[in-house]
């Protein structure tokens, strides 16, 4: 899929910050064969993040009001907007151009309309129709590098209302028929689903992807993990006492589905142990080929092995007590976007890894998972996200993929994405991940640097009104230099700090050449200095005369 146009109406999100956005991102009338990312760029409190979690929410909008056994919350079910962006449904030979908007009418209830451009006209499309549901995306894939509750919130929801039915699901399953608790579409990548992806990946993934995910890294693969899954442990909650005598489990009672992955899990584990009491299950896992060719056995990719071990990390959720659990649903209807809820701690968890160790490629022979840096983290995250996601009709909303990377990295970071191998292909050739979209948030120059001018998006206020008000560059940003990016997108010239730059103006106003020569020789090399230079030669002309 390929975004063009997001508007938004009206939204309740920072004091309506965003509210009569229209963006166009791309025309429509354009040929697009390649993976184009898009970047947005600018100061802190210009609402990029902001615009990405309405992104997200529109379509979360859109599937509950069409696969409502999907997504199961609506987060801002007062959000009006419109939005445009060009798909490709399995099996078609062309693009569809596909519009979806919920606008006020009066006094009639808000609800979504999804049309699709046929000629001249607009058409519109049944919402219970499956030929609508293929002009949706598959997956809307969120990554916070931190604590970003503004994007996360729409896929915590998200997530909140898969593992209550599952829970639900669980407790009607037993003695009754069996049925597949539907995956979300929204997927959120963030510090907590680190390891999931990193244990996925290295399990699953090619190896040209593996050495890709570690090229930077000081390992070179997984060594040794272990899963704890703890059914009946004391903060989790007991069965109901209806179930007492018709269930085997007196704790969290879990879907067949869920009951398949732990037999699938002691089958590939190196070693295993059962607590009955506490009904715990441990699973040790060596890593070598054998360990390896039982997972895939199990699970043909990287990307179905995650969401088996993410669906049992959710499960942490039901660790947490209820009144808290209630307070988020409230505070999150009345849009407070702090809340959030809280991570277990590590013994209360009904899932969690301990003891990840992989083999390093210098000195010691196994490095610790903690002793990695969160850059190590981060990179190794991102890219194996892309890796697993790597089918068409995916929208990425990445907000500051970045931000842990040294400078190197950072440099790296966009020719490391593009040349990433993936199921189809590496990403600057023409492929169905072309059919991928991704829209990055950043506050430094080294993403820009890499893009034309056509695909950053510089935000910024309006002095008189306030609102968010979106330009593009006026200079061509793909190879220019980070100081001209600098300057054009944050107004910082020269690109030096501010202490510096103070004592650099002080100087320049001063007559007292003595003073600008002690000053000087404080100063590291920049276009200021020579510029100081020039100021005493004046100074010192002056004199002469």
């Amino acid at each position: 899929m390929k975004l063009l146009r997001v508007h938004v109406i009206s939204a309740k999100t920072c004091g309506g910050l965003l509210d009569g956005l229209d963006l166009w991102l791309r025309s429509p009338n354009s040929e697009y064969e390649l993976f184009d990312p898009m970047c947005l760029i600018g100061q802190n409190g210009t609402g990029k993040s902001q615009f990405l979690q309405v992104v997200a929410e529109i379509f979360q909008s859109a599937f509950h009001s069409t696969i409502s056994s999907e997504e199961r919350i609506e987060g801002n079910h007062e959000l009006q907007f419109e939005v445009e962006y060009l798909i490709r449904p399995e099996g078609a030979k062309s693009d569809v151009h596909v519009r979806i908007a919920r606008i006020a009418e009066g006094k009639k209830r808000l609800t979504v309309v999804i049309q699709k451009h046929e000629g001249d006209d607009w058409i519109d499309c049944s919402l219970t129709s499956t030929e609508t549901w293929a002009l949706l995306p598959r997956k809307i894939v969120g990554y916070t590098s931190g604590g970003n509750e503004t994007l996360s919130l729409p896929f915590l929801l998200s997530r909140s209302g898969y593992a209550t039915e599952v829970g639900e699901r669980a407790l009607k399953e037993v003695g009754a028929a069996k049925k597949l608790v539907p995956d979300t579409r929204l997927m959120l990548i963030d510090y907590s689903t680190h390891l999931e992806v990193l244990v996925a990946n290295l399990l699953l993934a090619s190896a040209d992807q593996r050495m890709a995910l570690l090229a930077d890294a000081r390992v070179e693969g997984l060594h040794s993990f272990r899963c704890v899954v703890q059914l009946a442990h004391s903060a989790a909650p007991k069965a109901p006492s209806h179930l007492k005598g018709v269930s085997s489990r007196k704790g969290i009672q879990l879907t067949e589905e869920l009951e398949g992955y732990l037999t699938q899990l002691q089958r590939c584990a190196t070693c295993h142990d059962y607590d009955d009491k506490t009904e715990t299950y441990t699973f040790d896992f060596f890593v070598d080929q054998q360990t390896t060719k039982a997972f895939t056995f199990f699970w043909d990719r990287a990307l179905e092995l995650y969401s088996a071990l993410h669906k049992l990390a959710m499960l942490n959720d039901l660790a947490i007590p209820k009144g808290t659990r209630d307070r988020f649903k409230r505070d999150t209807k009345a849009r407070r976007f702090a809340s959030k809820l809280p991570e277990p701690q590590d013994e209360d968890k009904v899932f969690r890894f301990e003891q990840v160790s992989f083999r390093a490629n210098l000195g010691k022979s196994v490095v610790d998972y903690v002793s990695l840096s969160d850059g190590e983290h981060q990179l190794a995250q991102l890219l194996g996200t892309f890796c697993m996601v790597s089918f068409p009709n995916v929208l990425f909303l990445l907000d500051e993929p970045e931000s842990h990377f040294n400078p190197q990295w950072r440099v790296k970071f966009m020719s490391r994405l593009l040349d990433l191998p993936t199921a189809f292909g590496v990403r600057r050739e023409k492929s169905l991940v072309a059919q991928q979209d991704c829209l990055l948030t950043t506050h430094a120059p080294f993403v820009p640097s890499d893009m034309p001018r056509d695909k950053v998006f510089i935000f910024g206020k309006d002095g008189a009104t306030g609102r968010i008000a979106v330009r593009q560059p006026d200079v061509e940003t793909f190879g220019t230099t980070f100081d001209a990016i600098l300057s054009e997108c944050f107004d910082v010239h020269p690109p030096i700090s501010d202490e510096p730059r103070k004592e650099i103006k002080e100087l320049m106003a001063s007559k007292d050449v003595a003073t600008i020569k002690a000053g000087m020789e404080r100063l590291g090399n920049s276009v200021d200095k020579v510029l100081l230079g020039d100021r005493v030669r004046q100074l010192l002309k002056e004199e002469e005369k």
